[in-house]
Order: C-alpha cells, then sequence, then structure tokens
C-alpha cells in the first residue's frame, strides 16, 4: 500500500504521524529538490499542527532549502502561496478527518497538489532514508509571512464579478467549524459586502462543537438559522476549507453532486469547455455535459487527478461530488471560498440557490462497502468477469459497469481492506437493486 494516500499521508496525530515522520517527510522533499528552492510550511487549526509544522520545518531546512512559515491558512491559501512565491509547499493538515488526526500534504510549485509521479519519487527517498544533509553554513533560512491569508482572499475577490455581489448585500451564515477556514471566509465575505453571521469561527483545535467534516447531520443549528434569520445562504467549510456544503435560502441541505452540477451548468453558459470529474461522481455531470455539447472526462478518484486533467486539457471546470470544486481562473485546486464567492454570483443574476437545485437532474445513489482480504486478486477478478461482455465497463478507477438505467461502481478502499460499492439510478429501488448486484459480484470474486 503506497505511504501517500488520496490526499497526501494521514493517520492520529503523535500515534502515526509524529514529529519524526514529519521531519523525514520534509527531509526527502528537500532531497528531491536537490537542496534547492524555497517551501512554504503551512497548518490547519489541528493541536497538533504546530508539533508537526515545527518538525517539517525543520527537516526542510536540514537540507539547505529556504522555509516560509505561513502560520495557519486553507490549503487553497498554502497552494495560492506557493504557486506566487515558492516552488513546493507543506500542508500540516488532516482535512476532514476526525479531531485526533493529522497529515502531511505536498504541493507542488505550480500550486497544485504534487503529481502521483511526484509523490513516488519522495516516497522513495522517504523509504531509503537517503536524506540530503546541508553542511552546518549550508542549511536553509527560515522566513515568516502573515499575510498569506489577505493574499488569498484577495485573489478570490479578483476571480468574481465582486461588484454585482457587492450590490445585493447578501445574508450568509458561516459554520467554518474551528477550521483554517476561519481565517478567511468570514473577511471574504465581509470585503464581498455580505452581512455574514459566523459560528465556530473561533480557532480551536479540538473542534469542539463538531468533527470537521461538514455532513448534513451535524449542521442543523446552521440550517435552523438561514430560516429564522431569512438568509440567503448557510455555508459550512471542513478542517481545512479546500472544500464547502450549501444550504440554501429555506434552510435545505444541497446535496453535494448536485452542487457539482448546478456549477458546471453555471460555467457552461459562459464559456465553452470540457469537464472533468472522477468516476465516483453522478450522472447528473454527465447530463450536464451533454446538453452543453461538451465532452466529459471521468478520472480515478482525488482531486489530485481531476486538476491534473483540467490542466491537461484546459477543461472549463471540474470537481469531486464532495464539494470539492475546482476553478482554473482562480488556481487548480478545491476551494472551498472560492466555491462560495462563485455562487454568490450566480445568486447575484437573481437566481436562488433553491431554483439552481431543482434544475439539474434527479438521480437516487446508494451505497455499502464489504470487507475483502485480498483487495488485488479480487478487483481482477471482477475485471476479467465483466469486461468484454455486452455492458460498457469503465475501468479507470475500480470496475464501473454502465446499464442502461443506471451504473454500479465497484473500487477498492486505499486505507482499509474493504472493496466500496456506489450505485446510481433514476429510482432508488434500482439504485438499491444495483448495489445488491454490485455486492453479489463483489462476493463471488472473493477467495473462499
Amino acid at each position: 500500500m503506497a505511504f501517500f494516500g488520496t490526499n497526501g499521508v494521514r493517520g492520529i496525530a503523535n500515534e502515526y504521524i509524529t514529529p519524526q515522520l514529519a521531519i523525514d517527510v520534509a527531509k526527502s522533499l528537500g532531497t528531491y529538490m536537490g537542496s534547492k528552492g524555497t517551501v512554504v510550511v503551512g497548518r490547519d487549526t489541528r493541536k497538533s499542527g504546530d508539533m508537526l509544522k515545527s518538525a517539517a520545518i525543520a527537516g526542510a531546512l536540514s537540507t539547505g532549502v529556504t522555509v516560509i512559515d505561513i502560520g495557519i491558512a486553507p490549503i487553497p491559501a498554502i497552494q495560492y502561496y506557493v504557486r506566487e512565491h515558492a516552488d513546493a509547499g507543506i500542508g500540516v493538515t488532516a482535512s476532514h478527518n476526525p479531531r485526533e488526526y493529522n497529515g502531511i500534504k505536498l504541493v507542488a510549485g505550480d500550486g497544485s497538489e504534487f503529481s502521483r509521479e511526484g509523490e513516488r519519487e519522495v516516497e522513495k527517498i522517504y523509504m531509503s532514508k537517503d536524506f540530503a544533509a546541508a553542511s552546518w553554513e549550508r542549511t536553509g533560512d527560515l522566513f515568516k509571512d502573515t499575510n498569506a491569508n489577505e493574499q488569498y482572499i484577495n485573489a478570490i475577490i479578483n476571480s468574481v464579478d465582486a461588484e454585482s455581489i457587492r450590490e445585493k448585500r447578501f445574508k450568509v451564515v458561516v459554520d467554518t467549524g474551528c477550521g483554517a477556514g476561519s481565517l478567511t471566509l468570514p473577511f471574504l465575505l465581509q470585503k464581498l459586502g455580505c452581512e455574514v453571521m459566523a459560528l465556530n469561527a473561533q480557532i480551536d483545535g479540538t473542534f469542539p462543537w463538531r468533527n470537521p467534516e461538514p455532513t448534513e447531520d451535524v449542521l442543523t443549528e446552521l440550517s435552523d438559522i438561514v430560516k429564522s434569520r431569512g438568509a440567503d445562504m448557510g455555508v459550512a467549510q471542513d478542517g481545512d476549507a479546500d472544500r464547502a456544503v450549501f444550504f440554501d435560502e429555506n434552510g435545505n441541505f444541497i446535496d453535494e453532486d448536485v452542487l457539482l452540477a448546478m456549477m458546471a451548468k453555471y460555467i457552461l453558459e459562459d464559456k465553452k469547455g470540457d469537464l472533468v470529474t472522477p468516476v465516483s461522481s453522478s450522472q447528473r455531470m454527465l447530463d450536464v455535459a451533454e446538453e452543453a455539447g461538451v465532452k466529459l472526462h471521468w478520472t480515478a478518484v482525488g482531486s489530485i487527478n481531476v486538476a491534473r486533467k483540467m490542466m491537461e486539457i484546459g477543461a472549463a471546470f471540474g470537481g469531486e461530488g464532495n464539494g470539492g470544486l475546482i476553478f482554473p481562473e482562480h488556481q487548480y485546486c478545491r476551494d472551498g471560498a472560492m466555491a462560495c464567492a462563485k455562487l454568490l454570483e450566480i445568486m447575484a443574476s437573481g437566481k436562488k440557490l433553491s431554483h439552481l437545485a431543482e434544475n439539474v437532474p434527479v438521480y437516487f445513489n446508494s451505497k455499502t462497502k464489504v470487507h475483502c482480504n485480498d483487495l488485488d486478486p479480487t478487483m481482477e477478478k471482477i475485471k476479467d468477469s465483466v469486461v468484454g461482455g455486452e455492458l460498457e465497463v469503465d475501468t479507470t478507477d475500480g470496475v464501473k459497469i454502465w446499464h442502461n438505467d443506471g451504473w454500479v461502481l465497484i473500487r477498492p478502499s486505499g486505507t482499509e481492506p474493504i472493496i466500496r460499492i456506489f450505485a446510481e439510478a433514476k429510482t432508488l429501488d434500482r439504485a438499491e437493486a444495483l448495489m445488491e448486484e454490485g455486492v453479489k459480484l463483489a462476493d463471488n470474486c472473493m477467495q473462499k
């Protein structure tokens, strides 16, 4: 199993993600860079963040690279800063994972996530422990910059029609979950002329009110305030603020796949270009692409794969069905605050969020997981049993089987001995039936 997962390396802080691990990952990055250039280091608000950030800084400096410490910042703010000022970056974050987790995420010099190829090279160095060690007079210099978040906020404002948003004086309820977005999203919205009501916007790495994952069930207070205060929108972010989820003016949660499709539909009204999304995303994106006469490119799961494909083809828009939207006019990474600003831009044209959501095709989903001790041979058997048959099969990531009235995706976990099974159809009964077909197929292919 690879050291770097779908989005960096993560685990329980001070058990798996230790200061020594952070030192060695940073040493590996510095060695990979040939002990040259500048590395930006930032973190989210987790309790273990300072410990691990300090370790990462020390490791990078020991190889001879220059380090800029930008403190607490959302991952997209770190990525923007890297693109403008550095050659690589390290984000100390576990994103949406529970309180006790932390992790290390690498950023490429163009501000995108490190490529899979780059991660493999860094991983080889990490495993070999063959680190560059600068002589005493050539160890790196350390600088600090407290303006990274402000630069990021201004970049978003410059990427949307800020004046049209300001004219509307929108009322927005924000729940940043005590995460890194607490330092950016409320202030961005104020600069866009919004009346802001902020929840959980204090910095607290213990996340006292809710876990960093902004799921509908933990955001009932946000929904209630949207309704009681007559707000135009509710928005909540995860721990490192690269994703955001939204509530409409009636306090109703907007499904993330619906959000992705309605944003794509709006983007394609103004500019033509292809769309990119993982194979796990809803068929809604395919419907939107076909309606606009553009192509949809399916990728392996993971925002890094989506972003890289978007860069390769010059896509108009892309993202994942988890609240992670990527706007190339801003930067090639998931960005929750940019998604919020873009939604306000749409609303400024006179459209309510509820109406936008209603104009997206309706689908139903069903999902489950099955335990599997032999992931690779099982997945090979599943693939062999369906490829070449009557149905269309996509093996970009796992096995996705297309039926004329829906699809089922059978995909191995990258971190656990389980197979995840997702299905989608026009009715819930059909989605559940497709999901059961996937379970049966997986069971039949497991080694007995």
